[in-house]
């Protein structure tokens, strides 16, 4: 008994000495990181995470663009492969939109239109919209501007907004999802998100070959706010969410209550419906219900591949499926706004898990949704 009794005392007191170190050596964000997920019941970041982080509203208008409906709404009966999918993978939203009409959606149970799970990395193309519509209104220059004209950091570099955008930074980031120490969790867990990105250097020379980096579209993201003069939250509201007209308020996680940077690298936690908005607007080239809402040259020079070879373009990634040219919006564990502009399709797929095997520059449950989307539509 004394013998446990000294071992429970010596292990209290590793562990205080553990988390120690951590707040003196400045890693005390793995601390947050354990209670977020391990205390949660889970082994890495899930889709249901905003209530353990703070977060600010993405306002909607106070007009709602309904969705339309197909004549043939729901009655298409999923494919034996897709339930066997959506079942393997946990999807929690599936959305097959034909023709700016809502063809199919289904939902898991605990889950519905309404809705808000993680879009992670789906929010870089949103951001890179941000960054098109910054354009428009002329507080950023064009895609050329030196980053280092809105932070001095950078000054000597000659990495540009459009660089960011198109993950052709050069900046040293590491790209790591397991380790507790890459840059990658600090910036998803702590609570300084600013002094992490403007502690970064340009180790490699920008513009010239395509390296996904988060830490890029972070970098983007406080571009934004600084040419515009406000949140991005705030700005992501003014300039689409009420425009497009969201049937609901989104989140958008923030580093801390007292920093208030927004993550915006992954992180905004909304429906499968208003994701899908961004689909429609890109694939009408920016325009909505007769409004131009965002430049159609921009959106043209974003889903093209800006490097040869390269599966992406200004924050979406590209592919040429079954000879046809797709566009999508993309995050971990499986979120997807997929659109087909030669189809007039949009296929939106969220949930908990995805395929760990990659074929190209995709996991293979992206080409699966596509596939069985065809096939319910009887156009394969």
């Amino acid at each position: 008994m004394k013998f446990l009794k000294n071992t429970f005392k010596s292990l209290i007191l590793i562990i205080a000495a553990l988390i120690l170190l951590a707040y003196l050596f400045d890693y005390d964000y793995i601390l947050k990181g354990i209670r977020v997920v391990y205390f949660t019941g889970h082994k890495t970041a899930f889709i249901d995470d905003y209530p353990y982080f703070e977060n600010d509203t993405i306002k909607k208008g106070t007009t709602v663009n309904t969705w339309a409906l197909s004549k043939n709404y729901n009655t298409l009966k999923p494919t034996s492969t897709l339930t066997k999918t959506n079942l393997k993978y946990g999807t929690i939203a599936y959305v097959i939109i034909k023709n700016d009409s809502i063809t199919y959606e289904w939902y898991a149970k605990n889950y519905s239109k309404t809705s808000k799970t993680n879009s992670f990395s789906m929010a870089k193309s949103i951001v890179s919209a941000m960054l098109g519509k910054a354009i428009m209104e002329g507080y950023i220059k064009n895609l050329d501007q030196p980053v280092g004209d809105f932070f001095p950091e950078f000054k000597n570099a000659k990495t540009t907004v459009g660089d960011l955008s198109a993950m052709a930074s050069g900046l040293n980031w590491v790209e790591h999802y397991t380790s507790p120490f890459s840059i990658t969790a600090r910036a998803n867990y702590d609570d300084n998100l600013k002094e992490t990105i403007l502690n970064l250097k340009v180790s490699e020379t920008p513009g010239k070959t395509f390296k996904y980096l988060s830490g890029s579209t972070q970098l983007l993201g406080m571009v934004i706010e600084k040419a515009t003069g406000t949140t991005l939250t705030n700005y992501l509201s003014k300039s689409f969410w009420q425009p497009l007209g969201a049937a609901q308020n989104a989140l958008w996680q923030l580093d801390d209550k007292k920093n208030k940077l927004a993550k915006a690298f992954c992180c905004i936690s909304s429906n499968a419906r208003d994701f899908a908005r961004f689909g429609k607007l890109y694939k009408n080239h920016g325009q909505w219900n007769g409004k131009q809402i965002l430049d159609s040259t921009f959106i043209a020079k974003s889903i093209k591949p800006r490097f040869k070879n390269a599966p992406y373009g200004y924050g979406f990634w590209l592919s040429n499926y079954k000879n046809k040219s797709l566009f999508a919006m993309r995050g971990i564990l499986g979120q997807y706004v997929i659109t087909i502009p030669e189809d007039d399709v949009i296929i939106v797929r969220l949930g908990h898990e995805r395929s760990d095997t990659f074929k190209n520059a995709f996991t293979t449950d992206f080409y699966t949704y596509i596939d069985e989307a065809y096939n319910m539509l009887n156009m394969n």
